[in-house]
């Protein structure tokens, strides 16, 4: 039987537009294409390729459960974004790096999670949410900011570890995967406890048994689109920097925006389709488990990876704006999501601090060709 006919129409179309998106990234860089359309090619590739990954860590968590998923989501879920960021390190863009992940939380918590809410709520007015879930999921991400703001004050001229960003980033940065894997822990044992399906199974059972791939093509779909993920993500970063003078954009509007919605908008989607058939708990599960594993485990993974590429090391030291701005984020989120209950007028309240913080960086210094 063809792979085709085990695929559904939705998969069959992601597929062939992340076939199409790639063929046509590799011809533009071989060619030496216009960096603008290069850059725009590359990016629909990714989130197509995204959106692979995600459709295949659903199939494989369909069948394997909670623990599978946990693991899954976190080692698979963010695999462009981990590519982008070590390519761009190598290429010197330590501040795209550093904002697209910024970027990516602020995207999720405020961006994405505030268009589910307008959605959901202009649709059936007050959406219910898990509160317990949501509350743990706003409570790490509050001990995020502090990983980000402690090590910005401590480091400062006359500051206790001022000359000490690298060492301090480091120590912190082992504190959160410590957390993280605590934290899946915490969620494979309170998930094991009732016999309800995930959020993530619960978006595969809900389309019927016909949905569900053999095993064999979940596997062969993560396979081919993580190797073709980091093709893409280097191509991506390639024509980052010219796409990005050419247009005259500041390098902190390239990674807070640019970088961070091309890296994971689409693979959002579902949280906002979510919320359109009035799952709001599924929807924020899904959008602040994103922004949650960035932050906890793909940014302190990177900052210690960093310290052995022998380029510039990445550090949680940032400047006063980015980190007020995700402490803003977070506790906006969090007021929002402790009640247990979002409307549209609380999702119009996040894409507004969105538009503002990303006001904040157009004018900054624009990226050198």
């Amino acid at each position: 039987m063809a792979i085709l006919d085990y695929l559904e129409r939705k998969a069959r179309v992601l597929m062939g537009v992340a076939v199409v998106a790639t063929a046509t990234s590799a011809f533009l860089v071989a060619g030496n294409g216009p960096p603008v359309a290069t850059f725009g090619a590359t990016a629909i590739a990714l989130a197509m390729l995204a959106s692979l990954v995600g459709e295949g860590t659903e199939q494989l968590a369909a069948r394997h459960g909670p623990a599978v998923t946990g693991i899954l989501q976190s080692a698979l879920g963010n695999l462009p974004e981990l590519f982008i960021s070590l390519f761009s390190l190598q290429a010197g863009l330590l501040v795209v790096v550093q904002s697209a992940l910024i970027g990516s939380i602020l995207a999720n918590s405020l961006l994405v999670l505030g268009a589910a809410f307008v959605v959901g709520g202009l649709k059936f007015g007050t959406q219910q949410l898990g509160a317990h879930a949501s509350r743990s999921i706003a409570m790490l991400l509050l001990l995020a900011v502090g990983s980000l703001v402690i090590p910005t004050l401590a480091t400062q001229a006359g500051a206790p570890d001022a000359g000490h960003a690298s060492e301090l980033s480091v120590a912190v940065s082992v504190v959160l995967l410590v957390v993280f894997a605590g934290s899946l822990v915490f969620s494979i044992r309170r998930d094991a406890r009732p016999a309800t399906p995930t959020p993530v199974q619960a978006a595969v059972l809900a389309e019927g048994p016909g949905h569900v791939w053999p095993q064999w093509l979940a596997l062969v779909m993560l396979t081919g689109a993580g190797v073709a993920s980091a093709f893409v993500s280097d191509w991506f970063v390639t024509a980052l920097r010219p796409a990005m003078a050419s247009l005259g954009m500041s390098e902190a509007f390239a990674g807070l925006v640019v970088v961070a919605i091309a890296g994971n908008a689409v693979e959002n989607v579902v949280g906002i389709q979510a919320a359109a058939r009035n799952q709001a708990d599924l929807a924020v599960s899904l959008i602040l488990n994103s922004s949650l594993q960035v932050a906890i485990a793909l940014t302190p993974a990177l900052v210690i990876i960093s310290m052995f590429m022998g380029v510039a090391p990445l550090t949680l030291v940032v400047t006063p704006l980015l980190a007020g701005a995700v402490g803003l984020s977070a506790i906006l989120t969090a007021v929002i999501v402790f009640d247990g209950e979002s409307n549209w007028l609380e999702g119009l309240a996040l894409i507004g601090l969105y538009l503002i913080i990303a006001a904040s960086v157009w004018w900054g210094p624009v990226i050198a060709a």
